[in-house]
């Protein structure tokens, strides 16, 4: 067991800037980012493995030769370039988001895990290894475990987003009154150009609240049957 002396040289050495604290931060940042990475990558992300191992290396790396300048040239704000990183990460994450033609945000969790990747770095190249192994299993948790309960939380709620193309600008009102025979409205519509059947005419971006209990899949069932749909799809 170690005694308090060993303990306290022990902390000393992964704390300060050496040899075996640099291999030690280095290869923490490469495990920690590829945790997360994997995770995003086993899902198709655009930021997957690589990047995010890159992200958390390239941060670590950052505030690590922060200390350095700070340590072994007395001199410089110790948190200056962990700063520029936090603020330079969001034009990287910033680029993994797209709104697609039907209007549909893409790459939001991607560019959040992104950014948190990076302040896990930084908490790894400046020695903070507790709170970056916490937050490592915190990020992996969030991605991992909390998607599918948002998915189901998202299932079962009355408010659904359409994506529809119909066959003739006609179809539309008459899919509305179909609605509303099924106690489903349409709260909010936008008409946009059809880039899917080659059939259909005209398309719409709905918002569609149902007045009774359903899930998402009996509404997109309901939506479907309507005749004039040539296509729909959940957004």
């Amino acid at each position: 067991m170690l005694s308090i002396e060993s303990y306290e040289q022990w902390s000393q050495l992964i704390h300060e800037v050496n040899w075996f604290s640099i291999i030690l931060r280095l290869l923490m940042a490469i495990l920690c980012g590829g945790v997360i990475g994997m995770e995003r990558g086993r899902k198709g992300r655009p930021a997957g493995f690589r990047t995010h191992i890159l992200v958390c290396l390239g941060s670590a790396l950052a505030i690590l030769t922060n200390q350095y300048i700070v340590q072994f040239y007395n001199t410089g704000d110790p948190a200056r370039l962990g700063a520029q990183v936090i603020s330079g990460i969001g034009f990287l994450g910033a680029g993994t988001i797209i709104v697609t033609g039907r209007h549909q945000v893409k790459g939001l969790t991607t560019a959040a895990g992104l950014w948190a990747s990076a302040c896990m770095g930084l908490a790894i190249g400046i020695g903070f290894y507790e709170a970056a192994i916490i937050t490592c299993v915190a990020i992996w948790f969030v991605s991992a475990a909390l998607h599918r309960l948002d998915n189901y939380v998202l299932s079962k709620s009355k408010i659904v987003e359409l994506y529809v193309e119909f066959g003739a600008i006609g179809d539309i009102s008459v899919f509305i009154s179909k609605l509303r025979a099924q106690n489903i409205r349409v709260t909010e519509m936008e008409i946009t150009k059809s880039s899917n059947a080659s059939d259909a005419q005209v398309a719409a971006v709905m918002l569609l609240r149902s007045n009774v209990k359903r899930d998402h899949a009996e509404m997109l069932a309901i939506a479907s049957d309507v005749q004039g749909v040539k296509f729909v799809e959940a957004i």
